[in-house]
């Protein structure tokens, strides 16, 4: 479940975290293990670093923000799984400075791809940080959803600048410096060898409603999370989703999709995050 303190953040990370809840459950299963080894890049404040390590497991979140490691320790300490969080700084560039290579059945990379200098070089350093029969998590900017917002908004032009430009920008003010379609973000995953069990849309809606009638009508918050989970996998409003969600499975996972994993090919020695 999101984090119970975090209500209105769950608007924002629940249907990211059931797919991955599951994925890491599968490798449970297929491993053995309890406790599995988990790589956040970009894990920033631990928005999923913590509730991974409340079922047990161990992460390792690696961030180029010290204030935003600093909140992790805080979070993590408040949950009481300071004992399996680990924070490094960092970032995806010279991940295996502060990370291992091969050392870990999951990685996510959530808020990532979108500030790196080359996308399919992070993809290609997750991978690498990837046991055999690992699972990767990735989250980004969708296109479909910053061009639908800043049409919603009047700004039509810059909705049409979106549109045209390659890396997805409105202007010059925009903080965000790519944003992707489902399919760039697949070709991305597939091009570095991995095969894509799930695409997803997050927050089709929740950015485009106001924060004031979530927070004020009875039952609203509950409605509108399972209005995102019942859309999230459909294409016609994925395309229009603010962030996207990719998970991919490694050679070693089963040929089905979404499928129970067989085998334990991910028993690399080491472990990390403790």
């Amino acid at each position: 479940m999101p984090d119970p303190m975090r209500p209105r953040a769950s608007l924002r990370t629940a249907v990211v975290w059931e797919v991955l809840q599951d994925a890491l459950d599968r490798r449970v299963k297929a491993t053995g293990r309890e406790s599995l080894d988990v790589l956040d890049t970009g894990g920033g404040s631990g928005n999923f670093a913590v509730p991974a390590a409340r079922l047990g497991h161990r992460v390792t979140v690696v961030d180029p923000s010290p204030n935003a490691l600093f909140a992790l320790e805080r979070r993590a300490a408040e949950a009481d799984v300071a004992d399996r969080v680990k924070g490094v700084q960092g970032d995806a560039h010279g991940l295996f400075d502060v990370a291992e290579r091969g050392g870990y059945d999951a990685v996510l990379c959530h808020g990532v791809l979108e500030y790196v200098d080359d996308p399919a070089e992070g993809i290609r350093n997750a991978v690498a940080a990837l046991r055999p029969g690992g699972v990767l998590s990735v989250l980004a900017a969708g296109l479909g959803g910053a061009v639908l917002a800043r049409a919603l908004a009047g700004h039509f032009k810059e909705a049409r600048q979106a549109l045209d430009d390659p890396n997805g920008r409105w202007g010059s003010g925009d903080p965000v410096p790519r944003r992707f379609t489902a399919e760039q973000l697949t070709d991305l995953v597939e091009g570095a060898g991995l095969r894509v069990a799930s695409v997803h849309g997050v927050r089709v809606f929740a950015d485009l409603v106001p924060g004031v009638l979530v927070d004020t009508e009875p039952g609203a918050l509950e409605a509108l999370l399972k209005l995102e989970e019942a859309a999230a996998a459909l294409p016609a409003f994925r395309s229009v989703a603010t962030q996207l969600h990719v998970l991919a499975e490694t050679a070693g996972a089963d040929e089905t999709p979404g499928g129970a994993e067989t085998g334990d090919a991910g028993e690399a020695t080491g472990t990390t995050g403790s």
